[in-house]
């Protein structure tokens, strides 16, 4: 979305459009959801802008290294993330309103509350939306050409970073607000999340070097060291991405260690999915 200027307002709104979509597609199901409502009203003022500064990191991340114009220059890159935050505040505010969820009968700290919940997923869904959804103009189709080459190993991880924490996050949030993960992180033995870290990662190693899905490496291309590092990466960024969102949802408050960790492990089982298919279908 950057640049905007130098290129025809016909593009221009056909990005917006792009992203709209894509900010409804991947967040649809929290519109509808009520904990995140009831999370909306209940956060601290203070989580609620770390919320927002961790997505605008997450967006710059996925538009510096995996983005649709991974060429651009840094600022372009913050000034499109930033312009990609304010279209998802923009969509979440509009469709709660539409859904009857904030009113102008409300305080303002409730609906800024609701709204930011909301727009820290529908943010990414714009960001993705307007990179993927498209066929993509010549001129998109020539930038994408121009990116810069990814041998360098630094900036090969950043890339597989930003999409598999992308990736976790639009698939995990839809179920880190719901008391489902608690209450299974409760219930759950020692042996049972055991068995949840086992089957997270060999989910991602078949969909990342076993399942031929579109993407997909086959492990004998690219050997038996390249499959276990970037295993471990990906469900790493899985884990990180699920902590983040119990976080931020307030499922961290006054709960020992195992019940984090359990929470963790149950919901990086999801996020797991997320951040696999992400490697592969978000760039």
């Amino acid at each position: 979305m950057a640049q905007r200027g130098r290129r025809p307002w016909r593009q221009s709104a056909q990005e917006y459009a792009r992203g709209i979509v894509g900010g409804l597609f991947f967040s649809m199901p929290l519109l509808f959801t009520m904990e995140v409502w009831w999370a909306g009203f209940v956060l601290p003022p203070g989580r609620l802008l770390a919320g927002v500064c961790a997505t605008l990191l997450l967006l710059i991340g996925y538009n510096r290294y995996a983005g649709l114009r991974r060429d651009a220059r840094v600022l372009d890159t913050v000034i499109e993330s930033v312009e990609e935050l304010g279209l998802g505040i923009v969509v979440a505010a509009g469709s709660l309103w539409l859904l009857g969820r904030i009113t102008l009968a409300m305080p303002i700290d409730e609906i800024i509350g609701k709204i930011v919940t909301e727009a820290v997923v529908v943010a990414i869904g714009v960001s993705i939306g307007t990179a993927e959804l498209g066929a993509g103009s010549a001129a998109e189709q020539g930038m994408a050409d121009e990116r810069p080459p990814r041998e360098q190993p630094w900036r090969a991880l950043l890339d597989q970073l930003a999409l598999a924490s992308c990736g976790a996050v639009l698939v995990a949030a839809n179920v880190a607000p719901t008391e489902e993960i608690p209450l299974l992180a409760s219930e759950a033995t020692p042996g049972r999340l055991l068995g949840m870290i086992a089957l997270s990662i060999m989910l991602a190693m078949v969909v990342l070097f076993f399942s031929d899905f579109l993407g997909a490496k086959p492990a004998s291309d690219v050997g038996w060291p390249h499959v276990l590092r970037w295993t471990a990466i990906t469900y790493a960024a899985a884990l990180l991405a699920s902590a983040a969102l119990l976080g931020f949802f307030g499922r961290f408050e006054q709960v020992g260690v195992g019940m984090i960790i359990g929470q963790t492990v149950v919901l990086g089982s999801v996020a797991t999915l997320g951040a696999s298919a992400g490697r592969m279908l978000l760039q």
